[in-house]
Parts: structure tokens; C-alpha cells; sequence
């Protein structure tokens, strides 16, 4: 990110207060991003942390069930899904929240999606070895949280790696060098 000059900056600093503010909502009003993370912060605040993390998990667990003409069609919604979930967590700082939202939508697909994740094979490649990295990542991103977190989130993370062992994505996970359980997070 560019620095002021520091004459630039002194310039802007002894602009009178009501010029200052105008500046500044001009420029959060250009960035979507920083627009919602500041109306989190500034009015919703942390309280409304559990309802957003709450209405992640519904949008996590209604999508993944279901048929699903082809495992591509699961694919791209598991994509869409794990984007959300980053989003949440750019805008809120929530890392607890994505590594177990992402857990949870992992082991939907596994508990309900068995004839998709089966077979390791051609169309269903593409899936399981998303499945397979997307595991990889909430642990190594759990791994970073304090280790009380680890407790909470042990059931739902051996869950995942279960289903990675018993699907047909068993020789990807062996490859990718994954735990078949995270025993030592008890």
C-alpha cells in the first residue's frame, strides 16, 4: 500500500474537521469492502458475530443436500460456499468461525453426499481433490488458533477426516500427507 509524503500528510492532517470527514467517507464509500467491515464494527459490533455465523451455517448445510447431477455441479457450489466463508471472515477477523464453518461443510458433504465422494475416478477427481486440499487448509488454519480452540473443534475436524479416509479421496489425503484423526488436539 503507497505512503503519503509527509507533506501531503501534514496537509491533510490541518484540513479543517468538516473537509476531513467529507474526504474520508468519499474514500471508505469507494472500497466495499472496508465499507462493511467499518459498518460491522461500528454498528453491528461483535454481539452480531453469533447471527452471522448463524446464518453462514444454514447457507452451509441446505446446498450440500440434495441430488446433484454431477460432482461438478457440487463442486462449484462447495467453491461459492468456501468464498463466503473467507468473506465472513475478512469482514468480521472471525478465524474461529471459518475453520469451523469449513469443517461443517466438509463433513455435510460426506454424510450427505456418500455416492458422489465414493469413487475415486475421472468426474469425481476434480471434487475430492478440492475436498482433500479445503481439509488441509481449515486444519493448517486451526493449527494458527489458540490451542483451547482446539477442543471444540477436534469432533467435527476427525468427522472430516473420517469421510477423507473412507471416501474414494483416501489415496489423495494419504498424498497430501493428512492425519488420519487429530487426536492431539484432545
Amino acid at each position: 500500500m503507497p505512503t503519503l509524503p509527509p507533506a501531503l500528510r501534514r496537509a491533510l492532517l490541518d484540513l479543517p474537521a468538516k473537509e476531513k470527514d467529507q474526504l474520508l467517507a468519499r474514500l471508505v464509500a469507494q472500497d466495499a469492502v472496508l465499507t462493511e467491515q467499518l459498518a460491522y464494527r461500528l454498528l453491528e459490533g461483535p454481539e452480531a458475530l453469533e447471527t452471522r455465523r448463524a446464518a453462514l451455517r444454514q447457507q452451509v448445510d441446505d446446498p450440500v443436500r440434495g441430488y446433484h447431477q454431477t460432482p461438478n455441479d457440487l463442486l462449484v457450489i462447495l467453491r461459492q460456499l468456501q468464498a463466503r466463508l473467507a468473506y465472513h471472515a475478512r469482514i468480521t477477523e472471525d478465524a474461529f468461525g471459518e475453520v469451523e464453518l469449513s469443517l461443517r461443510l466438509l463433513a455435510n458433504v460426506f454424510a450427505h453426499q456418500p455416492g458422489l465422494v465414493a469413487r475415486l475416478h475421472g468426474p469425481t477427481q476434480p471434487l475430492l481433490q478440492h475436498l482433500v486440499r479445503r481439509a488441509q487448509e481449515a486444519l493448517r488454519q486451526a493449527e494458527k488458533l489458540h490451542p483451547d480452540y482446539h477442543l471444540e473443534l477436534a469432533a467435527a475436524a476427525n468427522a472430516v477426516l473420517a469421510g477423507l479416509f473412507a471416501s474414494g479421496a483416501a489415496p489423495l489425503a494419504r498424498e497430501a500427507g493428512l492425519p488420519t484423526n487429530v487426536a492431539h488436539w484432545g
